[in-house]
């Protein structure tokens, strides 16, 4: 963990679903369907309620995000946050930071401290770990720096290699 202004930055191996924190952040896709890995994970945790929520809305841009409520998780809200296929273009590395800092603003929005990220992309999307991870813990870096209400900022990988990667980059930033 490292502290950037008042925010506390950590990295964790983990289940996003069970996080102790005021909003966990989905890797969801545009159509807002429900899916596989992370999307998943949080739909069957969190009951059909977030999925009838998602229906409402309806859809959500690559590189943007949606609130709803959180159904049955620990937490009050899940944020949609749709990132792009990688086909290793400058828009990717755009669209992923928009991801993330689209996200950071509504959870402050909303007025929540804590937030808990997967390492969006990463997975189906097929964004490279190591290309993703800083621009991730950039852009929660900056967000932090530019002064924030959030107090924690979390990001929650699913595997020890993951877990490395953050782990590394997070201790490159000062």
């Amino acid at each position: 963990m490292k502290r950037f202004g008042s925010t506390a930055v950590e990295v964790r191996k983990g289940d996003i679903t069970a996080m102790a924190v005021d909003v966990i952040v989905n890797a969801a896709n545009s159509k807002l369907a429900g899916g596989g890995g992370v999307d998943g994970a949080i739909h069957r945790a969190g009951g059909p309620s977030i999925l009838d929520e998602c229906r409402r809305i309806g859809g959500c841009p690559t590189g943007s995000a949606v609130i709803t409520r959180a159904g049955k998780l620990r937490c009050k809200h899940v944020i949609h946050a749709v990132a792009p296929f990688y086909n290793g273009t400058a828009d990717d590395a755009a669209h992923l930071r928009s991801a993330y800092a689209t996200a950071l603003r509504l959870a402050e929005k909303h007025g929540l401290r804590s937030i808990a990220f997967p390492s969006l992309g990463t997975g189906a999307y097929r964004y490279p770990i190591e290309e993703a991870a800083p621009i991730a813990l950039g852009a929660a870096i900056a967000h932090a720096q530019a002064g924030t209400t959030l107090e924690r900022i979390t990001f929650v990988l699913f595997s020890e290699s993951d877990l490395a990667v953050y782990e590394r980059v997070l201790a490159e930033f000062e």
